[in-house]
């Protein structure tokens, strides 16, 4: 039952992760937009490319904040992450180990623990 609700809410969030997959592409464009603008506002020494460059940047902050959208993908992006994990980790969780009083049995058990 674990995996069948892992399959469903992995499924549900690759869905709404491809719906918005424009929102993110624009997300990152707007990203890479205020990145630039606050790079050449750091760099830039006289007063007119100050403004310039800040005004790219404001630009860039607001597009990005307007975009809802794609904050709801990176979401379900962070949930469809959350899913590939834990799928990942409960077949490697089934695995029985014996406990044994013996030193060179517990001896094997740690040295593969080791090199894994």
């Amino acid at each position: 039952m674990k995996k069948f609700g892992l399959a469903v809410l992995g499924i549900t969030a690759a869905i709404v992760v491809l719906a918005n997959l424009g929102s993110l592409l624009a997300l990152a464009l707007s990203a890479l937009i205020a990145y630039a603008g606050f790079h050449y506002y750091r760099k830039s020494e006289s007063t007119f490319k100050k403004i310039f460059w800040g005004s790219v940047l404001l630009i860039g902050l607001f597009s990005a904040i307007s975009n809802v959208p794609a904050f709801i993908g990176i979401i379900a992006l962070i949930g469809v992450l959350y899913v590939w994990r834990k799928w990942k980790g409960t077949e490697s969780n089934n695995i029985i180990t014996n406990v044994s009083d013996d030193p060179f049995v517990n001896f094997e058990r740690q040295w593969d623990e080791i090199t894994k």
